[in-house]
């Protein structure tokens, strides 16, 4: 036994080779405690590190994953699933820290007193969904840690652009205000608006050639988000086989809930849902007008297949 724990501490003791861009990547493993410091020193803007260890063993490191979007593809609902599995730690909150310029300049000792506290062999998640859509965050990414494995949750854009509708909506009523009917933030002098926010969300291909430009296709996996929907499991797999971890994680963690309309996950069997803001119902939307969306994002959603070799079933 000692041996082994022996074995164990040389191991991530081991200098780990961070390869020049552009990357030819070799085997990744998660960053040993040692070049974690390193990072903290080359890309800091605070370089007094200090390390937040606890008594049982566990400490805050440096995210080795991070969830980067799209805002509603479905990043919760991945997270949870992803979170089933004992050797993920995830971060609770949305940490904003690479897009938020107030958070950045705080420097990366901030960012990992956000982190959880986690076990050597664990791998630290985070997820912030507007990573994907702001210009400055993959620059910023690579910076930190340019052999880091990003998951990327998209789903039929002209749906997301309607749920995204439909949280500000809500958000709107919540707090006792009016907010415009879709119809009124979709259309503009009797064309489709295509300054709403939410429309360039959804052009995927062009916020992923930002992303390309820093990372190879290899270390950004894509979740099919309305797979995931409807069936988990097959996508949860590969999110496991592609974050090389042991598959831990079945299909009987996984069961529909008749009430909710989605799949609820269950846990040494404990049962949980997602909270009751996912999943509500799109605002009813003249089907005219949604022509007019599937029309708009033919030629983008073909151009982003081209970028990324393979194809969605989207409008």
């Amino acid at each position: 036994m000692a041996a082994f724990l022996l074995g164990a501490v040389l191991l991530i003791a081991q200098p780990h080779i961070v390869p020049s861009r552009p990357a030819v990547h070799p085997k990744e493993e998660a960053p040993s405690q040692s070049v974690q410091k390193e990072l903290l020193k080359k890309t800091s803007l605070k370089n007094n590190f200090k390390e937040n260890i606890h008594s049982n063993g566990s400490r805050q490191q440096l995210p080795q994953t991070i969830i980067i979007g799209v805002r509603k593809g479905g990043t919760r609902a991945l997270l949870e699933m992803l979170s089933l599995h004992p050797n993920i730690a995830a971060a609770e909150s949305e940490v904003h820290f690479f897009d938020w310029e107030d958070h950045y300049g705080h420097g990366l000792q901030w960012y990992i007193n956000q982190m959880p506290f986690s076990y050597p062999r664990q791998i630290t998640v985070e997820k912030t969904p507007a990573y994907f859509t702001s210009p400055k965050v993959p620059e910023r990414v690579y910076n930190m840690n340019e052999s880091i494995r990003l998951l990327l949750i998209l789903r039929d854009p002209s749906e997301r652009v309607l749920s995204d509708y439909t949280q500000v909506f809500y958000n709107h009523v919540q707090k006792h205000k009016l907010y415009p009917s879709i119809e009124q933030v979709l259309i503009k002098d009797g064309e489709l608006n295509v300054d709403y926010k939410a429309i360039n969300r959804s052009l995927y291909y062009i916020h992923m050639e930002n992303w390309l430009k820093y990372f190879p296709l290899g270390h950004i996996h894509i979740v099919d988000g309305d797979k995931l929907i409807k069936d988990p499991f097959p996508e949860i797999e590969k999110v496991e086989r592609f974050l090389r971890l042991s598959p831990q994680i079945n299909a009987s963690n996984f069961y529909f809930n008749k009430t909710k309309g989605f799949y609820c996950l269950r846990d040494s069997g404990r049962e949980r849902c997602l909270h009751e803001s996912k999943g509500r119902a799109h605002p009813q939307i003249d089907s005219r007008l949604l022509d007019k969306l599937h029309e708009y994002f033919h030629e983008p959603n073909r151009k982003f297949f081209e970028l990324v070799g393979r194809t969605f079933d989207w409008h």
